[in-house]
């Protein structure tokens, strides 16, 4: 692939913005697509040109960048009423960034390849915060010379990439991941609960767990207790970030996969309860992080 190249970026929400904005700087051309006028415009101040909908985005692009919150917004655009896939141009390539089921994937990916349109299905983990700084880690599903045509462009919204192995195979390995992340986040939440109600400093307790054996990414990065860690949700009323409804979603998936293999996954199972429980309460909009305030005590 050039060093720059002709790209449409569809999905301009919390990751998919400041991953579009990475693309910009990067010196890439980019014509963006979202339902949300204020996010379009944030990426034409940046450089970025708009296109009405989502079939004029990719109709001329070398690359097309998906960005969307589910699986069914997933299909839809490619495969349902947005027919996504006959628009774009044989020998295009298709970076679907979205964390989706490894069926719906599996299926873009098929239809992709009718076309002779090169697919990565490639969801993201580091947050919002590493969407913007360009330190993402890219999971991969797909050829791996789809991959290293890829790899330019990933480089400049992301740290970390990972082949895992054929189409579909990056949303397998991100469900999996996110599941682990609720997991800890859950358990981190729980044991900084049980210290602060036993009149320990949360501050204090999570720098002793995160150098001991209770050391997590939750409690390195992203810590669920409000004040004890700068710049992160739990420090600005659960806002922005990772929200618990997307969790939940994740969660959804990978009990979905648990059943389709017959996986054991109590402790997924009972994340997803609690997140379930947690948005049913009204918070399904805040960070993923919030769930500190399920289980603390009033």
């Amino acid at each position: 692939m050039t060093n720059a190249c002709h790209i449409a970026f569809i999905g301009l929400g919390h990751m998919g913005g400041p991953m579009a904005a990475n693309l910009l700087k990067a010196g890439h051309a980019l014509t963006v697509f979202d339902l949300v006028p204020a996010a379009v415009e944030a990426a034409v101040a940046l450089g970025a040109k708009a296109a009405p909908n989502a079939l004029h985005a990719v109709t001329e692009a070398d690359v097309v960048i998906t960005m969307l919150p589910a699986s069914q917004h997933v299909e839809a655009l490619y495969l349902g009423e947005g027919r996504l896939i006959h628009a774009v141009k044989p020998g295009a390539l298709v970076l679907e960034c979205s964390t989706i089921s490894p069926e719906v994937a599996r299926a873009v990916h098929a239809a992709a390849k009718t076309r002779g349109v090169a697919m990565l299905d490639a969801p993201v983990s580091g947050g919002t915060a590493g969407a913007a700084a360009g330190t993402l880690t890219f999971i991969i599903g797909g050829e791996a010379a789809n991959l290293e045509r890829a790899r330019p462009l990933l480089e400049a919204m992301g740290k970390n990439l990972f082949h895992a192995g054929s189409a579909g195979a990056g949303q397998v390995a991100k469900i999996a991941n996110n599941m682990l992340l609720a997991i800890h986040m859950i358990g981190t939440a729980e044991a900084l609960n049980l210290g602060v109600a036993n009149g320990l400093d949360p501050k204090v307790l999570s720098d002793i767990m995160r150098v001991s054996s209770g050391g997590n990414w939750s409690l390195e990065k992203y810590n669920p207790w409000p004040g004890v860690m700068e710049n992160t949700p739990a420090s600005r009323g659960y806002e922005g970030g990772f929200g618990v409804d997307l969790m939940l979603k994740d969660l959804g998936l990978a009990m979905e996969a648990a059943l389709a293999s017959k996986s054991s996954t109590p402790l997924g199972s009972l994340s997803r309860q609690l997140y379930a429980l947690h948005s049913s309460l009204g918070h399904g909009g805040q960070d993923f992080s919030s769930i500190q305030q399920l289980l603390k005590r009033s």
